[in-house]
């Protein structure tokens, strides 16, 4: 899995660690697999970026199992964030016609300590990202 890290793990530089996850990877995996990579990550305290992002059938199984996982003193749950892309290009006349939305789309996870959203419009997340 790609990742960009600023600092390593045990050196306690506080960087936070960003995985970008691509829509090929993801096509391969079943739904409870890419829940449990995506829980697993954040649950490291990393950022998870999809590429592609969830059908929203497994976005709702995500918020179901991080319900949960949440303890007071272990795991404060996720914070998630979607935005299309530009729906023109991805779908037909008559998918739009027909109000189908494109499920291509960039979908930023994180923990919900850690991430605050501070602007979300069609085209940008501008998130503040804490380590803590």
């Amino acid at each position: 899995m790609p990742e960009v890290k600023e600092d390593g793990p045990n050196d306690g530089g506080g960087g936070v660690q960003i995985d970008l996850i691509g829509a090929d990877r993801m096509a391969n995996m079943a739904g409870m697999e890419k829940i449990r990579m995506i829980l697993d990550g954040v649950r490291d305290g990393n950022i998870v970026i999809l590429e592609k992002g969830l059908s929203p059938d497994e976005e709702s199984k995500l918020i179901e199992v991080t319900m949960t996982e949440i303890s007071p003193d272990e795991f404060n749950g996720i914070e998630i964030e979607t935005y299309p892309r530009s729906e023109t290009s991805d779908q037909s006349f008559l998918d739009r016609l027909m109000g189908k939305e494109s499920s291509a789309k960039l979908t930023v996870i994180g923990p919900a300590n850690q991430i605050e959203t501070l602007h979300k419009d069609e085209n940008l997340i501008s998130a503040l990202v804490s380590r803590k």
